[in-house]
Parts: C-alpha cells; structure tokens; sequence
C-alpha cells in the first residue's frame, strides 16, 4: 500500500504564492509519475501538473507561468510551487501517485487526502 501525505494549502490573497508538497511512503514497487490535481465546488476534478519518472513536467495551461511543479519519482515528493494567485485557483488540491500499466500489471492511483487553497482577499 502507497500512502500520500500533503501540506502546504491555506489562505493567501491574489496574487500571492504558496507551496505545497506531497511525500510518498510505503510499498512503490516500480516507476512512478507524481503530481497535483484540484478540484473546485461544483467542477470534476482536474490535472494541475505532473512529473513523470523520467522527470518531464507536465503542467495545465491555466497555470503555466505561474505554477511549477518539481521532485518525482526518485525523492518520492512532488512539489507544487504556485505564483500569482487567482481567485479561480481557489480549490481542494489532491496529490497523485500513478504507477503506469505493465504487461503484468494494471495502472494503479494513489491519493492524498486533499488540502484546502483559497485565495481570497
């Protein structure tokens, strides 16, 4: 079993940063991707960014030039950096372990438990 524990979130004015952060533990038997997704009231849930283990990062268009996303597989941490913040990324912010399909395996995801970014002046 994979646990994901995240911290970081919180209430920041627009424009602000915050950084959150995810540490993976437990039994990561193969190559992962991490990242971060989000989820506001009302809306599916979305991808934010990701970084594969091969280490190319993967972010949606919404927050490139604002977010960076860093660490992978190889820490088992994936950091999500977030800039000049708007009120539109206010949301719960879930982290994601993915351990891809193999032959022998199916594709498996991991969650944190979700934390809380509101920004709001």
């Amino acid at each position: 079993q994979v646990q994901l524990v995240e911290s970081g979130g919180g209430l920041v004015q627009p424009g602000g940063s915050l950084r959150l952060s995810c540490a993976a533990s437990g039994s990561i038997l193969r190559p992962a991707n991490m990242g971060w997704y989000r989820q506001a009231p009302g809306k599916e849930r979305e991808l934010v960014g990701r970084i594969t283990y091969g280490g190319v990062t993967i972010l949606t268009d919404s927050v490139k030039g604002r977010f960076t996303v860093s660490g992978g597989n190889a820490k088992n941490t994936v950091l999500l950096q977030m800039n000049n913040l708007k009120p539109e990324d206010t949301a719960v912010y879930y982290c994601n372990l993915h351990l891809p399909a193999t032959y022998y395996s199916r594709g498996i995801d991991y969650w944190g438990q979700g934390t809380q970014v509101t920004v709001s002046s």
